[in-house]
């Protein structure tokens, strides 16, 4: 990119300085401006400019015809003031994945055995063989010294085997985000003025001083400043957390963001920053500034600019996922690992521990045999000239050491859970699950707690009528057509057609098989989608009424609280249809349609009957009622009297209209709660909406236990008088916690830390969350697992996730829970195959080095055994496709180790068949097959039959015991869907005949010797066997096997090193540090800095360490602290919830209209939290804009 925003601090930008005199203002200029808001906005325009059209002057554009598009012009603007295009973070190169790769503990052990190895087996000592030196014990032949150097050689195979499958499974994955990402960009297109003609151009194209015209349903691309407005109202919510629109105007607040939507109405804009200099770019910079190279040019930057622009460009020199950049900074003790990784590490390490104690006892016993047999028992003097032949001894012990050390050492551990890994992320792929960090595949399966959105992810987002009530009938069900008579119908279909905004239409699906689109006001698409439902066509009735031919529109506003169109007709008389919330436009009826379309008398009671039999029951199903209804008029009346106009109506009909829930949600939520996982619904909706679609969902049954808190009430139960957050409290809240309505992002921010932080109940939580919204952004980094909406996501959201929904779809949620358990449980399934080989190889080659001084299984055999089965196996095990009784247990959690006693049993239980029938063939062998012995061998002498049917017989016992391995949990039929996963059968063939190869073929560098079809027969029986025995030890109860000991523990508080758990202290310390930060940035009146205080928090950096004060290493809840919840110190002090009376109940009926709150949200219940008075704020924080954080109640 040649802008030079992104490669120049924006404050001392070479170009600028040259284009001066071009542009009448700075970068700094109009981002300065920017971040002020309404009043103090317009002010600073007056002030600076005086008004927009100087600022277009200055920008040379016009607010008519826009910029003439002259490339020239429009390159020299992407110059001064940036592109519109925020830059992604470098991906890592491949190589620096493989660098990322090798910093595994297992591997680099790995690493250090094949190097010795190598090193050993090209070691030739000098000095020729003297009779005096003793013979040569135990002396390897030749072809195994030829060989040696295999060895080592295969180790670092397998080892880069390792290193290149995960890196590129970490390449492809990134690859495959940024495609997705790419296409997404490329397909956005906005609509601008250039040359006076309206045109429509990739965002990317849109620069400073472009003339941008917006209307309902944008998103804004980039910020700007409003020249002409028609009643525009903004959804700021996915920057601020603010639920309400924001009315633009002019006068009062011109100032438009990126990265908000138009609600309503339309304008254009004057583009005044783009890319990294508009809000969104802004954020983006917070969540991925600070990599070193960044912190050493702030410091500059800093020196030089003051505090004036304190943000550098995103540039992070390290792309990828944030926690590897997190890493990076300063010393802060990293996140902790996932929790198999963990476990994994852990147990890598403990199998290291043992490995290396064997093999040291293997050399210590050798060297003392040699030296004692030789010195004492041969009575040789030690001498000179032999030195290195004794050496060379010595050498050959040690390698026997190193062979113990290596087949020891689960090197296809690494291998198995990479493959199973990548293998899970790309069938999940298929299931709408896009997952962006590796390990959150695995967290899933041990998730206990799922915090979800309600709207678009649990209903269907897209406002539908379900019920209604025409002509003194209540349809449960839309009515079919013929049911009503044609003149009831076309007062139904021409007062929502008429009656309703015409830029709000259903448009057919974008693609086949999809639901239709809905565009423009929810409320009304869903009047619209009634019309539809009822086979009638409102286009039609609109093209005959156009939009000009409406006589006059009382638009719909908080006060009104309906929407009233009035035609003329043609005799000079008028009719008016109204429509609104049915407890207003109600009391306003004096008569009502009946089913023959003729009008009768509606009296109070009829109406307070109504309420009771049709309104109360819609609304305790949680819909939301609209009454349409009309009037007409014989002469025209005085039309700005609106009390007198609006009454007197004939009620058309009463509909119930509701965000249905999505169909398989219920059974997908019925799944979780078997599956031991808790679904929380946290949404910004009302509570009786929440409580009716949390009963449709199946998150709360009638009759249980549950609580439905409202985000006011929440914060009262767990903030102390100081209006801190306390542990304690929220402890007695969140585990009967199922409903957080009307709640702000910091309320859902709380919930996840408070459930993830406590330690109540036997293991920690583990909590995934959904968000859309930008604000969601620290929660979804806060939760071991963040789901973000692929289509109605928000960038910023995308990027602080793990996984991302391409369907938005809860269900998508479950599956991410089965692919979770399932990788988990390859693992599992992985190890006990693997650790059976180990052993048994482990012990039968201590043995054999100790009674014969040559081990019966040769080097190179061992890593046949140990590289190509373990690759296989990983392979093999680890894809396994998951099953649906996955979902049938409780997750495995935090502290669960990875090798049950189940596990143990079947290792210990198959080692034991294994070493039996090993050392029984190794020191009776000949005997039984009639051969001669193996054992005391002379030097170079050929391979014999003896030890390669010990050989034989040990892969063949693998072979079948992989077979055993597909079962954990002590299942007798190891059969069971073998055939659904064909690389596990392939690989089982594919073993088997190169078996057969190596033992034929093998010759001098396997050490073996062709075998007759009799001893083969005999080698695959013993094999057999292994499945019988299996039959066997299933049958022995695990209970009474005391002393099975499991292994592979999660790391428990009490294991982590003190520096480790200061770990929170540390990230509240950084946290602080970037909120300073914050407050510097937005100080000026940016008021909704709740949002950015916790985007900055979850990406802490150590930017600004001067500006940080030691002594406020408090809670980060203090910054949270609501005005709501600072209390005086004479107040009384909040009851704990337990001594609050607060109401418990399932659904508590819906009696006569209460206030909403009256169910079981005491917050209106008399306990009174005063707000502190403004002078008392003010003086707390001077001029800081944390006073006015809101709960978004």
């Amino acid at each position: 990119m040649t802008n030079n925003t992104t490669s120049h601090h924006p404050g001392n930008s070479v170009a600028e300085g040259n284009h001066d005199s071009e542009f009448g203002c700075t970068v700094g200029d109009l981002r300065a401006l920017m971040e002020l808001r309404s009043g103090e906005a317009v002010s600073k325009i007056h002030e600076t400019y005086g008004d927009v059209q100087d600022i277009c002057r200055r920008l040379k554009t016009s607010p008519v015809e826009g910029l003439s598009g002259n490339p020239a012009d429009l390159d020299k603007r992407k110059q001064v003031f940036g592109q519109n295009f925020i830059p992604p973070k470098k991906p890592k190169t491949f190589l620096q994945l493989v660098w990322e790769a090798l910093q595994d503990v297992t591997l680099i052990i790995l690493e250090i055995a094949a190097i010795i190895s190598l090193g050993l087996s090209f070691y030739r000592p000098p000095g020729g063989d003297s009779e005096l030196c003793g013979e040569a014990t135990g002396g390897e032949d030749e072809g195994e010294a030829e060989a040696g150097w295999i060895e080592g050689a295969a180790i670092l195979l397998s080892v880069i085997c390792v290193v290149l499958v995960t890196a590129f499974n970490d390449w492809s994955k990134e690859k495959q985000f940024r495609g997705l990402q790419s296409r997404i960009e490329q397909e956005q297109k906005f609509t601008v003025i250039r040359k006076g003609q309206v045109i429509q151009i990739p965002v990317a194209e849109i620069v400073v001083g472009d003339i941008a015209q917006i209307k309902y349903g944008d998103l804004l691309p980039a910020d700007g400043i409003l020249i002409q407005g028609n009643d525009l109202k903004i959804d700021e919510s996915s920057l601020t957390g603010e639920s309400d629109h924001v009315r633009k105007s002019m006068e009062k607040d011109p100032m438009l963001l990126s990265g908000t939507h138009v609600m309503e109405g339309s304008g254009r804009i004057l583009v005044t920053a783009v890319g990294l200099n508009s809000q969104t770019g802004i954020i983006f910079t917070l969540l991925g500034a600070g990599s070193d190279e960044e912190e050493k040019k702030n410091k500059k930057a800093k020196a030089q600019d003051g505090v004036a622009l304190e943000i550098q460009p995103l540039k992070s020199e390290e792309g990828g996922d944030l926690e590897d950049r997190e890493k990076k900074k300063s010393n802060i003790p990293k996140k902790e690992k996932s929790v198999l990784q963990g476990k994994l590490t852990k147990l890598a390490v403990q199998i290291g521990k043992a490995g290396l104690l064997m093999s040291a006892v293997t050399v210590i016993i050798l060297v003392l045999f040699f030296v004692i047999d030789t010195f004492g028992v041969q009575g040789r003097p030690w001498l000179a000239d032999c030195t290195p032949i004794y050496i060379q001894y010595f050498v050959k012990f040690f390698i026997i050491g190193v062979t113990v050390l290596v087949v020891a050492v689960p090197e296809g551990l690494p291998l198995a859970v990479t493959i199973s890994l990548a293998y899970s992320v790309k069938k999940m792929m298929k299931d709408n699950n896009l997952v962006r960090h590796l390990d959150a595949c695995e967290t899933m399966g041990n998730a206990t707690a799922i915090c979800s959105d309600k709207t678009g992810t649990l209903t269907m987002n897209r406002m539908t009528v379900v019920q209604s009530y025409i002509g003194e009938t209540h349809y449960r069900q839309i009515p079919a057509p013929d049911a009503l008579l044609p003149k009831v119908l076309e007062r139904i279909v021409n007062g929502i057609a008429i009656n309703s905004a015409y830029t709000t239409k259903i448009l057919p699906p974008e693609k086949e098989g999809g639901l239709p689109r809905h565009v423009g006001n929810k409320t009304e698409c869903a009047l619209l989608g009634f019309v539809l439902d009822l086979k009638q066509d409102y286009q039609a009735i609109r093209n005959e009424i156009p939009e000009e031919k409406l006589y006059k529109v009382y638009t719909f506003n908080s006060a009104r609280k309906s929407m009233s169109t009035v035609l003329k007709n043609v005799d000079g008389s008028f009719r008016m249809y109204s429509k609104g919330a049915s407890e207003i436009l109600l009391r306003k009826c004096t008569k009502v349609l009946t089913k023959t379309g003729d009008v009768t008398v509606f009296k109070v009671r009829d109406r307070d009957e109504m309420v009771k039999k049709v309104i109360e029951p819609m609304a305790c199903e949680g819909l939301r009622t609209i009454c349409l209804a009309y009037r007409d008029f014989v002469k025209e009346p005085e039309w700005d009297n609106e009390n007198e106009i609006l009454s007197d109506l004939t009620c058309i009909t009463v509909v119930g209209i509701e965000d249905p829930v999505r169909p398989e949600v219920p059974e997908a939520i019925l799944k979780c709660q078997r599956a031991g996982i808790t679904v929380r619904m946290v949404t910004g909706d009302n509570i009786n909406t929440a409580r009716a679609i949390a009963t449709k969902c199946g998150i709360i049954h009638p009759g249980e236990d549950f609580l439905c808190l409202e985000g006011k009430e929440f914060n009262r139960l767990i903030r102390n008088e100081k209006g801190e957050v306390e542990q304690e409290r929220l402890d007695k809240v969140w585990p009967s916690l199922r409903v957080l309505a009307r709640s702000s992002p910091t309320d859902k921010h709380t919930l996840v830390k408070g459930i993830i932080d406590s330690t109540i109940g036997e293991m920690r939580q583990v909590v995934a969350v959904t968000g859309d919204g930008t604000n969601d952004g620290p929660a979804l980094k806060k939760a071991d697992v963040g789901f973000a909406m692929g289509i109605a996501g928000t960038d910023v959201a995308k990027e602080a996730s793990d996984i991302i929904l391409t369907d938005d779809n809860f269900t998508s949620i479950v599956k991410a829970v089965m692919w979770g358990r399932n990788v988990y449980d390859s693992i599992s399934k992985f190890l006990q195959f693997q650790l059976t080989v180990n052993v048994v190889a482990v012990i039968v080659a201590f043995t054999g080095a100790c009674i014969t001084q040559d081990s019966p299984l040769k080097a190179v055999q061992m890593l046949w055994v140990n590289l190509i089965m373990d690759t296989f196996a990983s392979l093999a095990l680890a894809t396994e496709p998951p099953t649906e009784s996955l979902l049938l247990r409780k997750p495995y959690g935090r502290n669960k180790p990875l090798i049950s006693r189940t596990m143990m049993k079947n290792i210990l239980g198959h080692g034991v068949y294994q070493l039996t029938i090993i050392f029984t063939l190794l020191f009776a062998g000949e005997k039984f097959f009639d051969i001669d012995s193996g054992r005391n061998a002379p030097l170079h002498a050929p391979a014999s039959e003896h030890y390669t049917i010990v050989f034989n017989t040990f892969v063949m016992m693998q072979l079948f015991n992989e077979i055993n391995a597909r079962k954990i949990h002590g299942e007798r039929n190891v059969f069971e869907a073998i055939f659904r996963n064909p690389i596990f059968c392939s690989i089982i063939v594919g073993t088997f005949l190169i078996q057969i190869i190596i033992v034929e073929f093998g010759g001098k560098p396997f050490s073996c010797s062709g075998l007759t079809l009799d001893q083969w027969l005999w080698c695959i029986f013993i094999g057999v066997g292994e499945l019988l025995w299996g039959q066997v030890i299933s049958t022995i109860p695990t209970s009474r096997l005391k002393f099975l000991k499991e292994a592979g523990h999660g790391t428990t508080k009490d294991n982590i090193p003190e520096g480790e758990l200061m770990e929170d202290n540390d990230e509240i310390d950084h946290a602080e540090m970037e909120l300073r930060r914050g407050q510097i940035l937005w100080f000026r009146g940016l008021n909704r800095i709740q949002t950015q205080i916790k985007v900055v928090n979850a990406f802490r950096s150590s930017l600004y360490e001067g500006i940080e004060k030691p002594e406020s290493r408090s809670s980060i809840h203090n910054f949270m602290t609501h005005p709501e919840f600072g209390m005086d110190d004479d107040e009384p002090r909040i009851p704990l919830i337990d001594e609050t009376d607060v109401e418990i109940n399932g659904l508590a009926n819906c009696g006569a209209p209460s206030p909403p709150n009256k169910n079981n949200n005491a917050v209106d219940s008399g306990i009174g939290l005063p707000l502190t008075d403004a002078s008392k704020l003010a003086s707390s924080s001077p001029g800081s804009p944390l006073h006015s954080l809101e709960t978004s109640v």
